[in-house]
């Protein structure tokens, strides 16, 4: 037993992803309120045992831990703000998806009001908490994120990335930005073929396997932007990566070049920079300076 696992927790939000936190927490035995604004969401969780708060600062005041898993920031500034008294002294977890500047605004707000606070970032689908694959990105009070480890972990795997509150965020919104890149990609795959009768299950089956084994490059990219020098032997260079046929193709099947165009972009900015030969992982100065 752990000195964690008896500790009031108290959970605001229940949508899919609250519930989801919550409902780990009754499984493991926790004393756990739950509060959401709009009612009968909580059913559910309340039959496994779970108590109902009428109101977000009845929840407050039943937990000395806090978890806030609500829409946005301006939802949870506007669920909060009247409870900074109640919260004064409590621990305050913050899940709910927020830029990084947005995070920090809630740290310093936390520490006028004597909360310990702690930022998460989510990186599953409530499906995937408390099972093999889930993780979640921390950054805050360390003290928080020692004391209740415990219970965190009933979660997901956690990294803890240190005392600025927007690193989580940050790192959570990076992680995504590749995710919907490489999505967006699929599924312009997908729409090429389509005209040829391919169906998109059947061209998901050709595409994982590939993808999967791209995904080795990521480290040998990391290694040439890391040392700043993209002239490295064996890279592929941005003239030969000039992606010209796949956007005549593209349009050739009559769909959208948009995905694919933005590539392109990146790769013929730094192309009319003078840098044709060297290695495609350029691209990273496009991005990383816009104009």
């Amino acid at each position: 037993m752990t000195s964690d696992d008896n500790v009031q927790v108290s959970v605001l939000g229940l949508g899919a992803m609250g519930s989801a936190l919550a409902g780990a927490l009754v499984r493991a035995g926790h004393p756990t309120t739950v509060w959401n604004r709009s009612p009968g969401k909580a059913d559910d969780l309340v039959a496994r045992g779970a108590r109902l708060a009428a109101t977000a600062g009845d929840a407050v005041r039943g937990g000395r831990l806090v978890i806030a898993c609500l829409l946005d920031h301006a939802s949870v500034r506007e669920v909060l703000d009247p409870l900074a008294g109640e919260l004064a002294g409590r621990a305050l977890i913050n899940v709910t998806t927020t830029r990084p500047a947005q995070a920090r605004e809630m740290a310093a707000w936390a520490a006028q009001a004597g909360v310990a606070y702690l930022d998460g970032g989510i990186m599953a689908v409530p499906d995937m908490i408390g099972r093999p694959g889930a993780s979640i990105l921390y950054s805050g009070s360390a003290e928080v994120f020692d004391q209740h480890r415990p219970l965190l972990d009933l979660w997901g795997g956690g990294t803890y990335f240190g005392d600025d509150a927007g690193l989580a965020s940050l790192y959570d919104l990076a992680l995504l930005s590749g995710m919907y890149v490489m999505f967006a990609g699929f599924m312009h795959g997908a729409a090429m073929v389509a005209p040829a009768g391919v169906t998109a299950r059947e061209f998901a089956a050709m595409a994982a396997p590939f993808l999967t084994a791209m995904t080795d490059g990521f480290q040998e990219y990391a290694a040439v932007i890391d040392g700043g020098d993209y002239t490295v032997e064996g890279q592929q260079s941005l003239e030969f990566s000039d992606l010209g046929d796949l956007l005549a193709a593209s349009s050739d099947q009559g769909v959208s070049t948009e995905v694919v165009a933005m590539v392109q972009r990146l790769i013929q900015r730094q192309i009319d920079a003078g840098h044709g030969k060297e290695g495609f992982a350029r691209i990273f100065e496009s991005i990383r300076r816009p104009g």
